[in-house]
């Protein structure tokens, strides 16, 4: 679309964003709580004096973090995409920012349409995590009361365990407790219910060390609720010796969440990108 051109009325529009959800109650708007789904319907009135719910790739949990989250809303108001990705951007709070605003095709739709999403999520092993990484990062040994020193973890045993969840599984044992969810159909966090049940393809799973900071990425055709941070709490206690990195198949095959292991704080989980 040429920078001097107007969308038509009645356009869908896809909006990419990224968020610090620390102080947030998640993605999806709740009554008398700061949501990013909320702030950024609340910013599009401001803007376009239009009351529209943008529906996300997939709803992220309190405390979870976007490089690359996508959102999908109709606008009336034919206002050009660079000057509604700027006035978005004023108006929202600094930690929630809109890194692109184009006209999609009619029929995209956010969470639909999507074909692939990569998740990232960080520990720190540091024995005194740094103030401004505590927010953005499992700050592993902090949360390790009474223990004499840190605990090194074997990356190579944690990175023989994510290899294993590569491929089409039930993922069961990773999904969420939620009582809710068994009586509730619409997807939640970032599932995308529909007829897979917990059926999901991972497409690649592998962590990456920098220094004291572990890096574990995941891409794949869709996530169960807090299925990302049951991995990663998981791959932790095989990183501890607590489990050998073979036990994944068990663990899958057992299709219990009490067969896995604890779920990782939700500080250190990012969606990072969302294909189509």
């Amino acid at each position: 679309m040429a920078a001097n051109e107007t969308p038509l009325r009645g356009s869908n529009w896809k909006l990419v964003i990224a968020y610090d959800g620390t102080d947030f109650s998640g993605w999806q708007v709740q009554p008398d709580r700061a949501t990013i789904q909320g702030e950024l319907a609340a910013a599009i009135e401001r803007v376009t004096g239009e009351r529209v719910l943008p529906q996300g790739s997939g709803r992220t949990d309190a405390g979870v973090h976007a490089r690359g989250q996508v959102a999908s809303l109709v606008l009336a108001a034919p206002i050009p995409e660079a000057n509604l990705q700027r006035a978005l951007n004023r108006t929202l709070p600094e930690s929630i920012r809109v890194l692109s605003a184009e006209i999609a095709a009619p029929d995209f739709h956010a969470r639909h349409s999507a074909r692939a999403k990569t998740y990232e999520y960080r520990i720190d092993c540091a024995e005194i995590s740094l103030p401004w990484a505590a927010r953005y990062a499992w700050a592993l040994h902090a949360t390790r009361a009474g223990v004499a020193g840190p605990t090194p973890l074997e990356v190579a045993s944690m990175q023989a365990a994510a290899a294993m969840v590569v491929g089409t599984h039930d993922f069961t044992s990773f999904a969420a407790s939620d009582p809710d969810l068994a009586t509730r159909r619409e997807p939640h966090d970032d599932d995308e219910g529909g007829d897979k049940g917990n059926i999901r393809t991972i497409f690649s799973s592998e962590w990456t060390a920098d220094g004291e900071l572990l890096v574990y990425r995941v891409r794949g055709d869709g996530f169960l609720h807090h299925m990302v941070r049951n991995l990663v709490g998981t791959f932790v206690d095989v990183g501890r010796g607590q489990l050998a990195p073979e036990e994944m198949d068990r663990i899958l095959k057992a299709r219990s969440r009490p067969a896995a292991g604890a779920t990782a704080p939700a500080r250190g989980l990012f969606l990072d990108s969302v294909e189509y």
